[in-house]
């Protein structure tokens, strides 16, 4: 199993530290503020002058031509899945993308595309890969229309894909006649930690987008970016997924607000994983997988201790994660302190050391 949620003790204390995902981030008081100032309008016939900002800000800042302001990023892939393809079109991406393993099926159950899972390490597939995986166009076989990569790599262990590995799987694939696609939910976080700018990492790819619900600390909410005739057919989808919204200015106030103030901070969350992945290594029987981002995945079995029962014997302790394809994921965000880190290697010591 992908994901196992972490157990509900109803005698467990409250959550003290959480680092379940960057989604369970809480809207700062100025963001708050921010959305009950809105000029808001209706966002279905695009009369919402805040979302109309945010989807301009989001197009000029990936180097698109348009963008679409849409409820979640799984909505995102979805319906740029549903104007890249058609049914009994394959889409390459990797064995641990978030459209494969996340997503409900969605792609197969709307679109009835298929979906071929290439392997590699970290969440990356190489540009060799790649190549293997191209095969002639023929009608015994899916017609291939779309690679997809995830930036960052989120079972990868927010792995950073480089910029040189993207141009040439991008060039690969226009050189097979796929189009690209970037599901960009950590994009900054990639941009942040590497100082290469959105625009030069979403180059190349026909579609791109970014979550505003994760580490950026807005509550709901991904804008998706490309050209203009391919946001056009996007909208139509949106309008057939039930995504289009009326006054939605509210939420995109809270990602434009993002935008200003809480990407460079992401590098403190970036910080943070590393301190908290440095304490973990620290402790006999631990193995502990480098970030590169906000996301520290280890495990425990060399301490003797199963994952599940780490992550249940933490909750008892006020900290909450949980299992994510066979190891521990911690994820640090903007609602985790320097001190909350601390704590958290403080308890798992104890745990190990039978405290």
């Amino acid at each position: 199993m992908l994901y196992t949620p972490p157990p509900r003790d109803p005698a467990a204390p409250p959550v003290r530290v959480n680092l379940l995902s960057d989604t369970q981030t809480r809207p700062t008081p100025a963001m708050r503020e921010a959305m009950a100032r809105a000029e808001v309008g209706d966002e279905q016939i695009g009369d919402d002058p805040t979302v109309n900002l945010l989807c301009e800000r989001v197009a000029d800042l990936l180097g698109k031509e348009a963008a679409v302001f849409m409820p979640s990023g799984t909505m995102c892939n979805v319906a740029a899945t549903l104007v890249h393809c058609r049914p009994g079109d394959e889409i390459l991406a990797h064995e641990s993308a978030h459209l494969i393993a996340r997503e409900g099926g969605a792609h197969a159950a709307l679109g009835g595309f298929q979906i071929t899972p290439l392997p590699g390490a970290e969440g990356q597939f190489s540009p060799d890969t790649l190549r293997k995986a191209l095969h002639p166009r023929s009608r015994y076989q899916p017609p291939q229309t779309l690679l997809s990569v995830e930036q960052t790599a989120n079972i990868g262990g927010g792995t950073i894909w480089k910029k040189g590995v993207l141009d040439e799987v991008v060039r690969i694939a226009k050189g097979a006649g796929l189009a690209t696609h970037m599901d960009g939910a950590r994009l900054l976080n990639a941009c942040v930690a590497t100082g290469i700018s959105a625009r030069d990492m979403a180059e190349g790819w026909d579609s791109a987008w970014i979550d505003f619900s994760k580490g950026l600390g807005a509550p709901i909410g991904g804008v998706l970016a490309g050209s203009r005739a391919f946001i056009d057919e996007v909208w139509r989808w949106k309008q057939r997924l039930g995504g289009s919204m009326r006054q939605a200015g509210i939420c995109a106030a809270a990602c434009v607000f993002a935008l200003d103030h809480h990407v460079d901070r992401l590098a403190e969350d970036h910080a943070n994983a590393r301190a908290l992945a440095r304490g973990l290594s620290q402790i006999a029987g631990l193995k502990v997988q480098e970030p590169e981002t906000n996301l520290v995945f280890f495990t425990p079995d060399g301490a003797g201790i199963p994952g599940d029962q780490m992550v249940a014997e933490l909750r008892k302790r006020g900290v909450l994660l949980a299992m994510m394809d066979g190891r521990i994921r911690a994820c640090t965000h903007l609602d985790v302190t320097a001190a909350m880190v601390e704590e958290t290697v403080g308890h798992v010591r104890e745990i190990v050391r039978g405290g």
